[in-house]
């Protein structure tokens, strides 16, 4: 017995498609596709009676989220072809996207910083006004855990307000004093420490050592501190954490705790470098502030 003429198949997969796509007003699409032996993909094609006119953009759309590891939603993805010269709205890519079964990896969740032990406040010079007009005017500061199976890290960054940037970092086995200290240091050998320069971070044991107080006075930065227990008071660098974790940390698996610091690593260069801010007119930190030091 012969099977089933090849045209005859394609009629079979049309038709399937088309009675979904009828239906699809009432039932939620994946079930229906579940049901039709349909794959999202094969359902679109065969709606299309004509050729894809975006066909160009679906292919660039495809490889930009594919380059950034679905970490880019339309609105980023949206930016970028614009960038490149691609004359298409954010809804088409939503769209387009929806279509390529093209999702955002960022899960949320609650998160903690470390904190340590609480202090006594100290003068919140910044006070939420995180507004800037060049780069080093200020800093936050702030250390978060990162538990890997059994195993425990800590980041400490330095992240300046004006552009988000990561200005330096220290990535440690331990919350000791000691990896923000060296962070300090490598602040002071990265950066021209600007006349006022103010440097924000929580009430955390690390920044009411003396030895972390003296260091600043040493390098004419001002002290600021949130008040006690409030996490909106330095909702830049907080903001980082949770970009940071719902990008690299919750969507992927990790080996062990040194394979996650090798991973972070590259992460933060590629937030400095490639990974592209809506407040800044859709260029990375580094792009920001080198094309403004152009234009000043």
């Amino acid at each position: 017995m012969k099977g089933p003429r090849p045209g005859r198949k394609c009629r079979d997969v049309r038709y399937r498609a088309q009675v979904v796509h009828e239906l699809s007003g009432e039932y939620p699409l994946k079930h229906l596709l579940k049901a039709s032996g349909l794959s999202r993909s094969t359902y679109y094609y065969h709606l299309r009676e004509k050729p894809d006119r975006y066909a160009d953009e679906r292919s660039r759309i495809k490889a930009i989220h594919m380059e950034h590891k679905g970490r880019y939603g339309y609105n980023r993805i949206s930016i970028q072809l614009k960038s490149e010269g691609f004359s298409i709205n954010h809804k088409t890519v939503y769209r387009i996207m929806k279509e390529e079964n093209l999702k955002n990896v960022r899960r949320r969740r609650h998160y903690h910083s470390y904190k340590g032990e609480i202090g006594k406040v100290a003068k919140n010079i910044v006070n939420r006004n995180f507004m800037t007009t060049a780069p080093n005017q200020k800093w936050t500061t702030d250390v978060t855990q990162i538990n890997i199976g059994e195993e425990k890290c800590y980041l400490s960054p330095i992240l300046d307000m004006y552009n988000g940037e990561i200005v330096c970092y220290t990535i440690s086995d331990h919350p000791n004093l000691k990896m923000v200290i060296r962070m300090l240091d490598k602040a002071y050998g990265s950066r021209k420490i600007e006349k006022g320069l103010i440097l924000h971070s929580d009430q955390g044991w690390h920044y009411q050592h003396y030895n972390y107080q003296l260091s600043l006075k040493q390098h004419g930065i001002i002290q600021s501190m949130s008040r006690k227990g409030n996490c909106l008071d330095n909702a830049m660098m907080e903001n980082f954490f949770g970009i940071m974790k719902s990008e690299l940390l919750y969507p992927n698996t990790f080996k062990d705790v040194d394979h996650f610091k090798r991973e972070l690593k590259k992460y933060i260069e590629y937030y400095n470098n490639d990974r592209i801010k809506l407040r800044l007119n859709g260029m990375s930190p580094v792009q920001y502030r080198t094309h403004n030091s152009v234009l000043s």
